[in-house]
């Protein structure tokens, strides 16, 4: 039977103990654990420690260093079991001991994947131009249910949807751009839909907000694609350089009038 001989507080942390034990060949080092494992096993000079118990009190140790270690990570701002589950694995900690800490974070209410998911959606709505569908992938990303998504998402109203896709594209076309005004609202959409809006409030969005073009802003956007089409296609003449030309300026979202217009403008000015 092994007994403790000496229990110090380690000089770099004070909660952190020393124990060592005589196991019948002299007092040597065994291990070391918190304050409160020393406490919880009325640990002292003198007591007799099987294999067991020893293991036992390591096995407890190992739970509080790292509860601690969650405890600390959480600090810093809210977290979903996931988070905490990958952290802890990160820090190499055994799933076992991984399942203690989850479980007793979760009856101190200290994780709740609930309220993070309700947390989250808030604080993205009203911080970020995100749409419905990137937060839920990010959600599902940190673990969280399906159920628990799409409760949090009522959070996201689709009005406010609308709003925050109206938005994204009023400050899109305030930028201005050489391109027809077709490729624009494809490049928006494209963008709406990275951003994780629906196509039925792009629609919307796109139909509320006014995104019409002026004539002399298209024509200064056919002009500018036709200069770097002509530049191409300078090598040919007629009938094939005509053609070149409309299907290059179609694919660029002008219509087939606008085409016709910006070519007998550079055929009367040649």
């Amino acid at each position: 039977m092994a007994i403790i001989t000496k229990i110090t507080t380690q000089q770099k942390n004070q909660d952190r103990l020393n124990v060592f034990i005589d196991y019948g060949k002299g007092e040597e080092f065994a291990f070391s654990i918190d304050s409160d494992i020393l406490i919880k096993f009325q640990l002292k000079k003198g007591m007799e420690l099987d294999d067991f118990s020893t293991m036992e009190i390591q096995y407890q140790d190992d739970i509080r260093k790292a509860y601690n270690l969650a405890i600390n990570y959480l600090a810093r701002r809210m977290r979903s079991e996931k988070e905490i589950s990958d952290y802890l694995n990160q820090k190499e900690v055994d799933e076992p001991v991984i399942n203690e800490v989850l479980h007793k974070l979760t009856a101190q209410r200290y994780i709740n994947d609930g309220e993070y998911a309700l947390a989250y959606v808030r604080t993205q709505v009203n911080t970020t131009d995100k749409g419905p569908n990137l937060i839920k992938l990010e959600l599902k990303e940190k673990g969280i249910s399906e159920v628990i998504r799409l409760q949090a998402l009522e959070e996201f109203p689709l009005e406010l949807q609308i709003e925050k896709a109206s938005k994204v594209t009023e400050k899109f076309f305030q930028k201005g751009s050489k391109e027809s005004l077709k490729i624009q609202k494809q490049k928006l959409e494209q963008l709406l839909q990275r951003k994780g809006f629906s196509f039925e409030v792009i629609h919307i969005a796109l139909n509320e907000t006014e995104v019409d073009k002026e004539d002399d802003e298209e024509m200064e956007a056919i002009r500018y694609q036709g200069e770097k089409a002509q530049r191409k296609f300078s090598q040919l003449t007629g009938f094939e350089y005509q053609q070149k030309m409309k299907q290059t300026l179609y694919r660029k979202g002008f219509s087939m009038e606008l085409i016709e217009r910006f070519l007998a403008d550079k055929e009367e000015n040649s």
